[in-house]
């Protein structure tokens, strides 16, 4: 039982499959806002972590119940950039909580968006 005025917070987890190498970090960012949804100054948190047998797993500490979208990128270089080509077509893995899909850019965050219920959450994202 939750009581009112109690800020109840839990953990997010993050397990992103499919990625092609072991090279490099997946980057994961976290949003809870429609207009600034992957934007770099609109990230509530973010993180790198290493690619192990294809996986990658980081765990958001101390979210609050609500709406949050999660967006990954497969660095496989290193570079700490989201590579593109000169039309702006990405050259790395990337995925989106939710399953959301691009199409002609990047999905809103209302397809991306997840509910975060008081007790935890832990998604997939599929990179391939």
């Amino acid at each position: 039982m939750i009581l009112p005025g109690i800020s109840v917070a839990s953990d997010l987890t993050v397990e992103v499959v499919g990625i092609r190498s072991n090279k490099g970090q997946v980057h994961f960012g976290l949003y809870n806002n429609s207009n600034t949804f992957l934007d770099e100054n609109g990230r509530l948190d973010g993180a790198k972590e290493s690619i192990k047998e294809n996986r990658s797993v980081y765990i958001f500490k101390g979210i609050k119940p609500g709406l949050y979208g999660v967006a990954v990128y497969h660095d496989e270089n290193k570079n700490n950039e989201f590579d593109q080509n000169f039309f702006g077509i990405p050259l790395e893995d990337f995925g989106f909580s939710n399953g959301a899909r691009v199409f002609l850019g990047a999905p809103d965050f209302s397809d991306a968006a997840v509910y975060m219920p008081p007790k935890g959450l832990k998604i997939i994202i599929r990179i391939d």
